[in-house]
């Protein structure tokens, strides 16, 4: 159930809800999730690498324990300003990936991005796709957005996939889009409003048997 905050939507916590890799829910993220945060990432490099915007220094620096602080930190800080809503997924109550809701922009336009990322261990578990459906229905209902968009390389087929099954819209190319893995990538762009979804994507998700609510 959402929690009550300074910003509408955040923070909040998530599910319970039960998919093939197990019982799964979402909250903010904590400072004490540094170690299991960077072994999954330090595990996980040639799993996420080619998908996540390049940045300074070596995988090692932005995904050890040490770093770990400073992302917090930041998260938390856009959290507070109403400018994004984190996550981290947990499956049997170890933490597997994250959702990340950015770019928040309210008034007349209600938008935002939606991003996630999930241990190689835990693919083809249905463990994205339910995380991010959780977050959609949170975010077109506690959170009063209006329409969300996500942006993945072409390449990407697992994540396309995860779009593609929650009926998110293809909407075209942003060609040279982002700095990915060392260079300029095209990506698609896809996107879902709140009239598309009445009923929400973890109902849709429950009548075709891809997920059951513990």
């Amino acid at each position: 159930m959402p929690a009550t905050g300074r910003h509408p939507g955040w923070p909040a916590r998530l599910g319970p809800i039960r998919v093939p890799a197990g019982r799964l829910e979402l909250r903010k993220p904590k400072l004490t999730d540094a170690a299991a945060w960077s072994r999954v990432r330090l595990a996980d490099r040639r799993h996420l690498e080619s998908w996540e915007p390049t940045a300074p220094g070596t995988w090692e620096d932005r995904n050890g324990t040490l770093s770990w602080p400073a992302q917090w930190s930041a998260l938390r800080g856009l959290a507070r300003r109403g400018m994004s809503l984190p996550f981290v997924i947990l499956v049997d109550g170890r933490l597997a990936g994250q959702v990340t809701v950015g770019n928040v922009v309210r008034g007349s336009l209600c938008s935002a991005w939606v991003g996630y990322w999930v241990s190689s261990r835990l693919t083809s578990g249905g463990v994205a796709t339910a995380a991010v459906a959780l977050v959609v229905d949170h975010c077109f209902a506690a959170a009063g957005l209006h329409r969300l968009e996500a942006t993945v390389r072409p390449e990407n087929v697992p994540s396309l996939r995860v779009l593609e099954k929650l009926g998110f819209r293809k909407e075209g190319v942003f060609q040279r889009y982002l700095d990915v893995d060392g260079a300029w990538r095209d990506h698609l762009c896809f996107a879902l409003t709140a009239e598309e979804i009445p009923n929400g994507l973890v109902s849709r998700l429950v009548a075709t048997g891809r997920a059951h609510i513990d």
